[in-house]
């Protein structure tokens, strides 16, 4: 039995209601000085992030840890890197991760995402 690739892979990208940017560490030279900062590589890439577990609270005196699993569902022909740093627009809420590293199918990837910010 042959699977169909590419309509399945149609029908995931169906799902794909979230917008994803894709930043980078890379130098740059400002002023003759070899610096590292964010570079954009990708903008408004359709994704889908999906949430595994409801978050738990890991509230100090000082901070509130956002803590749970979040996963990023996109198309395989997007190159992300273990540590980029992909901001997730859901709605009118952006969000900020730090992505691990990508699990390719033929269809779609999987990419286990940290949430960057504190609430």
């Amino acid at each position: 039995m042959d699977i169909d690739y590419a309509e399945y892979r149609a029908s995931l990208e169906e799902t794909y209601e979230d917008r994803a940017s894709i930043k980078r560490w890379e130098k740059t030279k400002v002023n003759g000085e070899t610096k590292l900062d964010w570079a954009l590589k990708l903008a408004d890439v359709p994704c889908r992030i999906s949430q595994k577990a409801l978050a738990s609270n890991g509230q100090t005196e000082t901070v509130n840890k956002i803590t749970y699993e979040t996963k990023l569902f996109i198309s395989p022909d997007i190159e992300v890197l273990q540590g980029d740093l992909i901001e997730v627009m859901r709605g009118s809420q952006m969000r900020m991760y730090t992505a691990g590293e990508p699990f390719p199918y033929p269809t779609h990837q999987e990419i286990s995402l940290q949430r960057r910010e504190k609430a």
